[in-house]
């Protein structure tokens, strides 16, 4: 497995790939199993059925949108199949739900307003559009009933900002794009002062830099 390549990727770490460190003491048994069940997961669902899985994919693309020219994070994938464990991530905000029932709630609802508004589902609005639905649900102006009284704007900051970007920088492929040497099992650190890296973690490269580019191909 290899990270993806491309000249959108921040120039600082262009020389990067954390998945070069999948061989290395830096990474273990349980790390490498952890790492390589996120990049096996399957572009499909495990839990959405086909509306749901629509609606998931194009909030997904809008939240956090990818360059088509290069190997994407499969984030409605990733973030499908943590609602498919409905295992929390310890605490709840007592106003929202159980996690599927959330989710379940919140895809339906986007669903409807967008038609209430469009005439068409979600999936099938333009990005402006799709932006705009967004926005109002952020500031919890979406009323339709199908919300069954859950606060739009509750579920938009505690699940579709935490889960959504928690799979994305979750990933390798991320982890490359910003210098992220991913768990720091069992290594660990050693250099904890501030502005001070272990010989094993990328280093940021400035404009017209060779010095910390050809240190960074090494940071395994």
């Amino acid at each position: 497995m290899s990270a993806r390549k491309s000249d959108i990727r921040l120039p600082e770490y262009l020389d990067y790939d954390v998945l070069d460190k999948r061989t290395t003491p830096s990474w273990d048994e349980p790390t490498r199993a952890v790492i390589d069940d996120r990049m096996r997961t399957p572009d499909e669902p495990a839990w959405c059925n086909l509306v749901q899985w629509a609606t998931l994919r194009a909030l997904c693309e809008t939240i956090i949108p990818q360059p088509k020219d290069r190997e994407q994070v499969l984030l409605a994938a990733l973030v499908d199949r943590k609602i498919a464990r409905g295992k929390s991530d310890g605490y709840r905000n007592a106003q929202l739900p159980p996690l599927q029932d959330a989710w379940r709630i919140a895809l339906a609802a986007l669903d409807e307003e967008s038609h209430s508004r469009r005439r068409v589902r979600f999936a099938d609005l333009d990005d402006a559009a799709r932006i705009e639905l967004i926005v109002a649900m952020e500031r919890g102006l979406l009323h339709d009933p199908a919300w069954q009284k859950m606060s739009p704007k509750l579920f938009f900051s505690q699940h579709v900002l935490h889960d959504i970007c928690t799979a994305y920088y979750a990933h390798p492929y991320t982890w490359s794009d910003i210098g992220f040497g991913g768990p720091a099992n069992p290594r660990g650190y050693v250099r904890m002062d501030f502005n001070r890296r272990d010989p094993w973690e990328a280093v940021e490269a400035k404009p017209n830099q060779s010095r910390p580019r050809k240190r960074t191909r090494h940071a395994r």
